[in-house]
């Protein structure tokens, strides 16, 4: 989608938790970021519960993150959508990057991937991923073929053929010019899992067009992701949504603040102290005294914050 197509398209914005724990510091700056853009652009704000990994999920998790996101006042525009009733659209759209043939069956373990790859004398993982040597690219080989389950996997490279690699130019709104090669960088990725489950990147881009999301603001840990998304959304003819990825919380350790590492739930027992906090992280340093006197200076100062990549009104 077009810069001039994005200003003449009503915006939505969406943030979208996973629900395998409740928000932490760092969740919350993700949320208040992509809450105060969609506000600065009169636009509309959603949120969606992307719970397509029920095994990691807390139950009852996509609730109480609805409840907390209530108590700070951000409430979503329209009813929370939850990825794990929206299996059928997926598998739409699986089903045309398979009717293209762009995407193919693997049988393949992670085992069985690193010791290709350390074979080659390249068994580096990529953000805990393994780049995919293309073992079942051209068939299943016959080692594998008993095998029943199947992951599907995307063609990464610009041709079906495979012999041009693709490289992937866009632009963030706050870290400028990006690009990657794909093809090296990233190889075929997963779609659908061999145990059934789908894969983030295909879940997300269909659901982002399906909500007609026109702006998407997140952490920084996810703008790898992007390239992905962008090529899915090629393929099957989607919009391209405009991107901003935010500062990340970091932790004593100096890593990101996250569930994996033990980041502590927010205390909303003094719903003021966290919002100014999160506030503070996207550069934005509140005097007000109640909640709401907070939200609306904190969407006055947003269109002026470096982070945010607007001009200032």
């Amino acid at each position: 989608m077009s810069v001039s197509a994005l200003v003449q398209t009503p915006y939505r914005g969406r943030f979208a938790p996973s629900p395998t724990g409740l928000l932490h510091a760092g969740s919350l700056v993700a949320a208040l970021a992509s809450w105060l853009d969609a506000r600065a652009h009169d636009g509309t704000w959603l949120v969606r519960i992307e719970d397509h990994d029920l095994g990691r999920c807390i139950p009852g998790a996509g609730d109480q993150i609805l409840a907390q996101l209530a108590c700070l006042g951000l409430l979503p525009d329209e009813p929370p959508v939850w990825q794990s009733k929206r299996g059928a659209l997926y598998q739409q759209a699986l089903d045309r990057l398979v009717g293209s043939h762009w995407t193919y069956p693997c049988a393949c373990s992670r085992r069985e991937i690193q010791q290709v790859l350390e074979a080659q004398g390249s068994g580096h993982a990529r953000n805990a991923e393994l780049v995919y040597p293309g073992t079942c690219r051209t068939g299943i080989p016959a080692d594998l073929a008993a095998r029943p389950q199947r992951a599907w996997r995307l063609r990464s490279s610009a041709d079906l053929a495979g012999q041009r690699p693709l490289l992937l130019d866009w632009t963030d709104r706050r870290l400028g010019p990006q690009s990657q090669d794909l093809t090296h960088a990233v190889g075929d990725f997963v779609l659908r899992r061999a145990d059934g489950l789908w894969a983030y990147q295909l879940a997300v881009v269909v659901d982002d067009a399906a909500q007609g999301i026109t702006h998407v603001v997140r952490g920084e840990d996810l703008a790898d992701n992007t390239p992905r998304q962008i090529r899915l959304q090629q393929l099957l003819g989607l919009p391209t949504p405009s991107y901003l990825h935010t500062p990340l919380v970091l932790g004593p350790n100096g890593e990101k603040l996250s569930k994996q590492n033990g980041a502590e739930p927010l205390d909303l027992g003094q719903p003021l102290a966290a919002f100014k906090a999160a506030a503070h992280a996207l550069g934005l340093d509140l005097q007000a005294t109640t909640l709401g006197d907070a939200r609306a200076q904190a969407c006055a100062m947003w269109a002026g914050s470096p982070i945010s990549g607007m001009m200032p009104a």
